[in-house]
């Protein structure tokens, strides 16, 4: 997001909007110290009940109220759209999640979507407030700053064996994701696009350039508490 999308909300509730984003952040924490079947048995849930509150807002006139009520303020145009029924972005989250969780290696997960998380608070509230020149479809500004903040989560993301080529290519991939977080912009939702294009493209560079590193799996967690 940066200044073509200034305006369906004010900068004040685009942080708190960040801020509530930002506890999203526990999705690829968890995820890192249980297996795949348990998450998916939490994320599932959640992701139908807040299914149910998303789209139940638009049948049910008292749900609509309340929903309208607390978290009104937080929406962009676009989720208010009663005609469309368009999801809001927390909704997304909880789908771009489980969608992640069933295709990614875990690995690619947690980088993928710790990615999602940091860069696209950064590249919001960079763009909103110094968004100054246009690139594709937001601002420079903000998506320079998605990819630096990429850049800084990736350092800290799990690695199968620690190598260089491991972290180049990752860094390809948040590139390949600040892009598709720009260019998604009026025609599909950043939640999804972001995770599932930085992952598939990790997942791509190593089968390419790495293939030995994604034969066992399972070392992925011992090497980088090691």
């Amino acid at each position: 997001m940066t200044q073509t999308d200034v305006g369906t909300i004010d900068y004040k509730s685009e942080i708190l909007r960040k801020s509530i984003h930002m506890c999203s952040l526990s999705i690829p924490i968890i995820y890192y110290y249980i297996t795949e079947e348990l998450a998916l048995k939490i994320l599932i849930p959640l992701t139908i009940f807040s299914l149910f509150i998303d789209l139940g807002r638009y049948i049910i006139p008292s749900l609509g109220k309340y929903f309208e009520m607390f978290f009104g303020f937080l929406l962009r145009e676009h989720e208010r759209d009663s005609k469309k029924k368009n999801l809001s972005g927390a909704t997304y989250v909880f789908i771009a999640a489980v969608l992640s969780l069933i295709i990614l290696p875990k690995i690619f997960f947690i980088t993928s979507f710790a990615v999602l998380i940091l860069s696209d608070i950064a590249a919001a509230l960079v763009g909103r407030r110094f968004g100054k020149h246009k690139f594709l479809a937001k601002s420079l500004e903000g998506t320079l700053s998605f990819f630096v903040v990429g850049c800084l989560v990736v350092l800290f993301t799990p690695k199968i064996s620690g190598e260089i080529s491991e972290y180049l290519i990752a860094f390809i991939a948040v590139a390949v994701g600040a892009v598709g977080e720009n260019v998604s912009y009026g025609w599909a939702d950043d939640n999804l696009v972001i995770p599932l294009s930085i992952g598939i493209t990790m997942w791509l560079l190593y089968i390419i350039f790495s293939p030995e590193l994604l034969v066992d799996q399972t070392s992925i967690l011992v090497n980088f508490l090691s």
